[in-house]
């Protein structure tokens, strides 16, 4: 093999992993991240999933810190750190509906407060986790909101002014949808509160991120509040 063919098969080499890198940029809503995951549970002849919980890194985590949380109640984990709701708008029907649970607990919002993808008003956040229920209901899936969780700032922009505010808006939105179409609400925000309306210490990393403590208190709430909904 000549020089000159080394360095074509290497420049192709380089195009082909610039070419990947690339799609992976643009793949906005992260639509690959359970892509394997997914077809692999559609095909294995497991049990039915009994719920899919969808969410951000709030989601994500409580996995790491309680795998047999869901592992044991055949639960499915698809949060995706540093999601906001229409990233998770887009991927909904791929990583939720096409599972075919009997429940989708959705907890969406934190993110966009924090204006990881731009700004992003209260009316908008609503808009699109109530878009993800009505998805959910028109599939016949039982759907759960859940509330934001408290935060009284956010360490990576502190620039977001009267975030207790704007969390208890969207909370209070999300528990009359649900009463009004007769949904799951998951109230954490209540148990998990301080007096500054921030996350407890005991139950908060840096203020936003739960700690295993904290995600022992989501999981109490969870139980009891789907206890013999399914």
């Amino acid at each position: 093999m000549t020089l000159e063919n080394d360095i074509r098969i290497t420049r192709i080499d380089q195009t082909k992993q610039a070419t990947t890198q690339a799609a992976e940029d643009l793949d906005w809503p992260n639509l690959g991240r359970y892509r394997a995951e997914n077809e692999k549970l559609k095909t294995s002849g497991t049990d039915k999933i009994r719920t899919v919980f969808m969410g951000d890194s709030i989601t994500e985590g409580w996995s790491l810190n309680d795998p047999e949380f869901f592992s044991r109640n055949n639960f499915v984990n698809r949060g995706i750190g540093g999601q906001t709701s229409p990233q998770m708008l887009i991927r909904f029907k791929q990583d939720a509906i096409h599972l075919n649970p009997e429940l989708i607990i959705i907890n969406a919002g934190t993110n966009d407060i924090a204006a990881n993808t731009g700004p992003a008003s209260p009316e908008m956040i609503i808009d699109n986790i109530c878009s993800m229920a009505e998805i959910g209901l028109k599939n016949d899936i039982r759907i759960a909101l859940s509330t934001i969780l408290p935060v009284y700032k956010y360490p990576w922009n502190e620039k977001v002014t009267n975030v207790p505010d704007r969390i208890l808006e969207v909370n209070t939105a999300l528990q009359k949808y649900s009463e009004k179409h007769s949904l799951i609400f998951i109230d954490y925000f209540s148990s998990m509160v301080d007096e500054q309306r921030g996350l407890k210490s005991a139950y908060g990393v840096d203020g936003v991120h739960p700690t295993k403590q904290g995600y022992e208190e989501m999981s109490n709430v969870v139980k009891n509040t789907i206890s013999g909904t399914l």
